[in-house]
């Protein structure tokens, strides 16, 4: 038995080698190999793990959902003819006793059923939080698919839960997916989020006795939508100077893929200085690294995004993320308006950054407010260690 990994996303990705480094110290004998759908797959390369099936690095960055441009310049740079290619892979390449690990969406979920193998979900893009809340209020829905009224049973669609029923476990996001998805006899299991692997949780902060405030700035790693959220970013920081009398030591935790001199050039426009090992401001500091996002996010105490799956994470840490929307093509108005949905009360959708000093004012002068923001944040997201236990289960599912 051989086991084929196949993702489709950057966090994706992230969220597959988790389960798989877990798999290599349970069952280090068990070959293994992926199948990354979108983008290159290099953090399989980092651990070490054997690329099958060609990968290319679409225009949309994995987004095409969000746009119907997106999906258009996706299949004029050949994502048909890639993803037959993939589908053709991956069929040379599996026997009849291997099994597959779908990670995403119903891509991915896809790719397992037309395996012909045993397969396993690890659902990524959907949350029960998305459509309704712990009491079965529905919330705003956005998608033109909504008005079909699926939804209202289930925020996965028919078509997504006969192929999860196929599978040999589903792994959903949280735990009011897993018990919706029990509903439809889909054999769902809530062993939490393993993007928290890796973080301590911290202790809660009562953030008005803090003489200065840490403030997390996330601009997302995919260029050059990037370097446009930067700014955005930079403005927001602006008005929170501006509004707020406290003193801000910001931390940038910049993606390994950003040009790092096109973020400094933007922070001199923005009349941040040089000082020390980073910049200032007045009696505000700057500082930017690349690799540095667990150490910052552990440190901070409230982050500004317009991010993803780091924004995901700092709510998971119990912290407040002001999220601001930009043109996209990911973080769209719609995208984190989902977001905002799925994390709940944790995230504060700031829709322009003259308001964002505002924002946080009202977060700062609310205790009890930051006592829930922290209590969801560890509800929605979980417990590190979720990638442990997801392993475990499939040694007792899939691989057994």
């Amino acid at each position: 038995m051989r086991l084929l990994c196949v993702s489709n996303g950057h966090g994706e990705d992230l969220i597959a080698i988790r389960i798989l480094q877990a798999l290599q110290g349970m069952l280090p004998d068990l070959p293994m190999a992926a199948l990354p759908i979108v983008g290159e797959g290099r953090r399989y390369q980092k651990l070490g793990v054997e690329i099958i099936g060609p990968t290319k690095q679409m225009p949309s960055g994995g987004f095409i959902y969000m746009d119907g441009q997106q999906l258009a310049r996706d299949l004029q740079g050949g994502l048909l003819q890639l993803t037959v290619a993939q589908v053709r892979a991956m069929g040379q390449w599996l026997r009849a006793d291997d099994v597959v690990l779908a990670v995403g969406d119903i891509v991915p979920l896809l790719f397992g059923w037309l395996s012909r193998c045993s397969y396993g979900f690890v659902g990524t893009a959907k949350s029960e939080y998305y459509v309704r809340n712990e009491q079965g209020l529905c919330l705003e829905q956005s998608s033109w698919l909504d008005h079909l009224d699926f939804q209202r049973t289930c925020v996965y669609m028919p078509w997504e839960r006969w192929l999860m029923r196929r599978s040999a476990c589903v792994f959903a996001r949280d735990g009011i997916t897993t018990q919706r998805l029990h509903r439809w006899a889909v054999t769902a299991y809530d062993a939490g989020n393993p993007m928290m692997d890796g973080f301590v949780i911290p202790s809660p902060v009562k953030l008005a006795t803090v003489d200065t405030l840490k403030v997390l700035l996330l601009p997302g790693s995919r260029a050059p939508e990037v370097y446009g959220n930067w700014e955005r970013l930079l403005q927001g920081a602006k008005n929170m100077m501006e509004m707020v009398p406290h003193g801000f030591a910001f931390l940038v935790a910049a993606a390994p893929s950003l040009d790092l001199a096109q973020l400094a050039a933007t922070l001199a426009r923005y009349g941040w200085e040089p000082r020390g090992a980073g910049y200032g401001q007045g009696p505000h500091s700057l500082i930017i690294a690349q690799g540095a996002f667990v150490d910052y996010a552990q440190r901070a105490h409230v982050a500004i995004a317009t991010a993803g799956t780091a924004t995901e994470q700092v709510v998971g840490l119990g912290k407040p993320v002001l999220t601001l929307p930009g043109p996209g093509p990911q973080f769209t108005q719609s995208f984190a308006q989902a977001q905002a949905r799925h994390l709940g009360p944790s995230v504060t959708l700031v829709a322009e950054p003259s308001q964002m000093g505002q924002a946080l004012q009202a977060i700062l002068a609310d205790p009890s407010r930051q006592a829930e923001i922290y209590e969801n944040g560890l509800h929605r997201m979980g417990p590190p260690g979720a990638g442990q236990r997801i392993a475990e289960i499939l040694v007792k599912t899939l691989l057994a």
